[in-house]
């Protein structure tokens, strides 16, 4: 059996952040850590900020309401 055939898409479970990075864990068991100063609205945001975020489109996607920033798990995954 084959499965090179199927697209699986890359859904986020949770997201954390360290001093300088943003980590985003994937509903497939892989975790993408990629730098804040790729994303000037989250590395100016307080930690507060930070936390206050919410998984959109059942995980494609990442929104922070009160800085008014979304970042797709599929342009996470192009940046690598």
């Amino acid at each position: 059996m084959s499965v090179l055939g199927i697209k699986i898409e890359p859904l986020a479970t949770s997201v954390s952040f360290s001093e300088d990075s943003l980590r985003v864990a994937l509903a497939d068991g892989r975790e993408i850590a990629v730098p804040l100063e790729w994303f000037p609205t989250l590395r100016d945001a307080t930690g507060q900020q930070l936390q206050e975020w919410r998984l959109i489109g059942g995980g494609i996607g990442i929104h922070w309401e009160s800085i008014d920033e979304d970042i797709s798990v599929e342009s996470l995954l192009a940046f690598q």
